[in-house]
């Protein structure tokens, strides 16, 4: 029995919501939300903007490095380290090494999610940033099959891994970034930033490609050509950890600290507690990695390889495409804002299951415009979901494990729904007729993210009722 005259311990929880009883829920403690302050800027702290603008700047050069790989594979990576196998299996080789950026990326979630969570989110902006800058600028040095022979996939390999282990640990350090920083009815919006960054990365990555390849003849595309992108990472990285570089770390993790109450190891925490959580987010995110894996990557080789559609026309109906993506990212995140996280991943999965089919039907008509449609209608469902996953994800899980819950979660998806989209599409296009296998495929993740997200709840302040009435329901973080 305590002395009336000692402290309450910090732990102590008011009586109507102890963590002990939901663990997968946010912590509800004043001193981990962020009250309402002045639009724009954070309590005590910097410019939403130029957290914004640091955050976006970091995951575009991130998402570069990873994109130029994918665009590089689809175009010349299998003949040039894969010349013993067929066109088909050489395509198949360079996606498979493709994947292996998406299986790093949960260790790399594992990895700097503990720093996040340990030692602050700081700290995993700075470094994820680097290594992945420093592997791209190596793959770009790597000499081909035809000079040092085997020796050229496995270093392609081991680089590919080392990309995604520091893109595995820049998602969860940016969008906590913002998040963190921000008002709370206005999370979406400034956490939806981190998420334009993929957009500007791909249309950075595929604009050089589009450029060379236009550029270049063909011999010395292939020769040195497609190089330049990855030699570029260098400066666009440095560029990235200068402006990070005066970053001040959030006020909750500064909270968590200050109190001691940080999680001594993350991952067993919700591993132990967030089990249930963690297996639904990645399941209710991998859609997203499907579709846009499907409609950047497959469709890209699809079209070149097996409609005879020029790679400039492929290159440029992709980046209008994602550049429209990209602009309404903000907008998307702002009815997350208004309307709630859930209801608009419901809605942009169920769009998704519904448009595979026509998708399909119009990229293998071989006509610009309706490839353009194709893409476009798939990426906009893409983006009803992802605009809000910066605020959502972190939102499920509370502020001591928030790191390592939200990056492992999402990584996790990757590999369900990005990893082998390319590989089993590619596969599945094999005939002369529209490759339904591949619609039926992505149709089929949709279905079964749809249902992960029917059992999410929901965690935006304005539509979270006061009172909290099932186990594992969150609050508003």
């Amino acid at each position: 029995m305590r002395h009336p005259h000692t402290p309450p311990s910090p732990s102590a929880e008011p009586p109507r919501r102890p963590p002990e009883q939901s663990p997968e829920r946010s912590s509800d403690r004043p001193s981990d939300r962020p009250s309402d302050q002045v639009p724009g800027r954070s309590p005590g702290g910097p410019s939403m903007r130029r957290l914004a603008a640091a955050s976006l700047a970091g995951t575009a050069v991130e998402f570069y490095d990873f994109y130029v790989y994918g665009t590089a594979a689809a175009l010349v990576l299998g003949p040039l380290f894969f010349p013993t196998f067929s066109p088909l299996a050489g395509t198949l080789a360079a996606f498979g090494t493709f994947a292996v950026g998406f299986v790093s990326r949960p260790l790399g979630a594992v990895l700097f999610g503990h720093v996040g969570d340990r030692r602050g989110r700081r700290p995993v902006l700075f470094a994820s940033l680097a290594l992945t800058g420093a592997a791209t600028v190596a793959v770009g040095c790597v000499p081909s099959y035809a000079v040092i022979g085997p020796a050229a996939p496995v270093l392609l390999l081991v680089l590919r891994f080392l990309q995604g282990l520091g893109l595995g640990g820049e998602w969860g350090g940016a969008v906590l970034l913002a998040g963190e920083h921000a008002p709370k009815r206005r999370r979406a919006l400034w956490a939806s930033f981190p998420q334009v960054g993929p957009s500007v990365g791909f249309l950075l990555a595929n604009g050089v490609m589009l450029a060379l390849s236009a550029g270049l003849s063909d011999a010395a595309f292939r020769a040195w050509g497609w190089r330049v992108p990855f030699w570029a990472a260098g400066l666009l990285a440095l560029g990235g950890l200068l402006l990070r570089s005066s970053l001040a770390e959030t006020p909750q993790f500064r909270e968590l600290a200050r109190t001691g109450r940080r999680a001594g190891a993350p991952l067993v925490e919700v591993v132990r507690g967030h089990w249930r959580l963690l297996l639904l987010t990645a399941g209710a995110l991998a859609v997203g990695y499907a579709v846009f894996y499907a409609v950047s990557t497959w469709a890209l080789a699809y079209g070149t390889e097996r409609l005879g559609v020029s790679r400039t026309v492929m290159l440029g109906c992709v980046m209008a495409a994602v550049a429209v993506k990209g602009a309404v990212t903000p907008f998307a995140a702002m009815l997350g804002d208004r309307y709630g996280r859930r209801p608009m991943c419901l809605a942009g999965c169920a769009a998704s299951a519904l448009w595979m089919f026509p998708m399909v039907g119009l990229l293998h008509t071989g006509r610009p415009m309706l490839m353009f449609l194709a893409i476009l209608v798939a990426l906009l469902a893409f983006v009803t979901m992802f605009a809000v996953v910066g605020a959502y994800l972190p939102e499920l899980y509370e502020p001591r494990v928030r790191c390592t819950g939200a990056a492992v979660g999402y990584n996790l998806a990757g590999v369900l729904g990005g990893a082998l989209t390319p590989v089993v599409a590619t596969a599945a296009a094999d005939g002369s007729g529209p490759p339904w296998g591949v619609a039926a495929y992505l149709a089929g993740i949709a279905v079964v993210s749809l249902g992960c997200f029917a059992l999410l709840p929901e965690t935006a302040p304005a539509a979270v009722p006061a009172r909290s009435g099932r186990a594992g329901e969150p609050a508003a973080a």
